[in-house]
């Protein structure tokens, strides 16, 4: 039998844990937590969770570091930073350091299950998806979350690296914002649409040096297409 998603809390309010697990029992997911940094990257390695929740503001080590750690050996377990500040640079900081998205405290427990739902998608591949997508002298492997370009890896965030795969899976096909963020966020996604566009420009500075024979590019009033001349 196929066990549940576990889920790693790592949060030292005790009334916050309380509540995402009732919500995570509701949804049939089982959970455990931490109070602390430390403690929760040890269950990180010890439990192999499905998704972590994590929070910024951490005894003995903050929520980014943890990030940081869990992001040296694993590029793909979701991350979701819980925080209490609403600030524009707490949230893009923990995206560059790899964390897939952000709940601001307080909120609401039916947004964060949903926000979970969505992040989970992303480990589970279609059967009519592949793993690895080849194009002249690129190589995107989803399944470890790696991009190569001349056999040298371009590092890329998880967002990123999702909105890229799913424009390459569509080559020479025109992609809507709306298609984007229903496909990469999920259809309960109710952010500012041109958080699209913010990810396309990071992935085209982190490409601008190496284009050859494809391109990723912006159709206007419309969105934007992986542009490719010749197949690998």
């Amino acid at each position: 039998m196929k066990r549940p998603i576990k889920v790693l809390i790592i949060e030292d309010d005790s009334n916050i844990v309380e509540l995402i697990q009732l919500y995570m029992d509701k949804i049939g997911f089982s959970s455990i937590s931490a109070s602390d940094g430390e403690e929760g990257l040890e269950l990180f390695y010890n439990e192999s969770p499905d998704c972590i929740l994590l929070d910024i503001m951490l005894p003995k080590m903050n929520g980014w570091e943890v990030c940081k750690e869990i992001r040296l050996i694993d590029k793909q377990v979701p991350i979701i930073m819980l925080t209490g500040k609403g600030e524009t640079y707490d949230i893009i900081q923990g995206l560059d350091i790899g964390a897939d998205d952000y709940v601001v405290k307080p909120f609401d427990p039916n947004e964060l299950t949903a926000r979970i739902k969505t992040v989970l998608r992303r480990t589970i591949l279609s059967d009519s998806e592949k793993d690895e997508l080849h194009f002249d002298n690129i190589v995107i492997n989803m399944k470890e979350y790696r991009v190569l370009i001349n056999k040298k890896q371009v590092l890329m965030a998880p967002k990123e690296m999702e909105l890229f795969y799913y424009l390459a899976m569509n080559p020479n096909q025109v992609l809507t914002r709306q298609q984007l963020l229903d496909r990469v966020w999920g259809y309960e996604f109710d952010g500012d649409p041109r958080t699209v566009d913010v990810h396309i420009k990071r992935i085209r500075d982190k490409l601008a040096a190496h284009q050859a024979d494809w391109s990723v590019a912006t159709i206007r009033g419309v969105g934007y297409r992986f542009e490719v001349k010749s197949f690998a």
